[in-house]
């Protein structure tokens, strides 16, 4: 990877999962339009959770009495300001949008991973596109995923603990030169992996990304993420309401 390419560390999760969401050769979404946005509220909800930013209490998200560095000020203030608090669903439908979208593939842009490629049409500027140009980000984090849903579980009930990455920014790394039978120490789940699988498996492109996904082990993870679970409620309702739509 070179000086100028970012490492994967420094990626949110919104620009992670939009990464991801993204075919890498046409640079357009792989989900539906209204799944990509409603994922991408989720995930600026799940990188202010994971920050610190916002916790959720009881049935409502609230801000924190923290003011952490943050690319989604903007929608943090907003959490902040309301009197009454939100639930996660409600957020979830407020915060999504095309403007969000298009923020965050200009943001990954910036950062030369992607490319934004307009397509004009009557001389304006109609579509554009995000293809690929440095894939590096992407593999290290699909490494990551794939390593976090390969971790034995540690037992029924409790959080599988996660494998020794040397990628990994979050999860310690055995000590050099242990001997091969040592037992390692139960690590948790790296959190910004698994809120990453969360979202994508809520958007129907965790199975796509890693075909041989073990669904056992996905469900271990993802359970009760309550970012991720605002996104499936919210990705319901609009499923409902297309089916409830009358026809012509």
């Amino acid at each position: 990877m070179s000086a100028e390419t970012p490492k994967v560390a420094e990626l949110n999760l919104p620009q992670a999962f939009l990464l991801l969401a993204t075919n890498d050769q046409h640079g357009t979404p792989q989900v539906p339009i209204y799944a990509l946005r409603t994922t991408l509220a989720g995930a600026i909800l799940a990188e202010l959770d994971l920050i610190g930013a916002i916790g959720l209490q009881g049935k409502r998200v609230r801000a924190t009495g923290t003011a952490p560095q943050t690319d989604f000020q903007h929608e943090l203030e907003l959490i902040r300001s309301k009197s009454r608090p939100h639930t996660p669903k409600r957020w979830v439908s407020m915060l999504e949008g095309r403007a969000e979208v298009q923020r965050v593939y200009e943001g990954l842009a910036a950062l030369g991973i992607v490319e934004h490629v307009g397509e004009k049409h009557l001389g304006l500027f109609r579509t554009v596109r995000y293809p690929e140009k440095d894939h590096a980000p992407e593999a290290a984090l699909l490494k990551k995923i794939q390593a976090e849903l390969s971790a034995a579980p540690s037992g029924a009930g409790t959080p599988a603990p996660a494998k020794s990455d040397a990628t990994a920014t979050n999860v310690g790394v055995p000590e050099a030169g242990a001997p091969a039978s040592a037992k390692p120490d139960v690590q948790a789940p790296d959190a910004r992996t698994t809120a990453l699988i969360a979202l994508l498996q809520a958007a129907g492109l965790l199975g796509k990304l890693v075909p041989a996904t073990d669904k056992i082990r996905t469900s271990e993870l993802a359970k009760d993420y309550w970012p991720s679970r605002a996104v499936e409620d919210e990705l319901r309702m609009i499923r409902l309401a297309e089916e409830e739509e009358p026809g012509l």
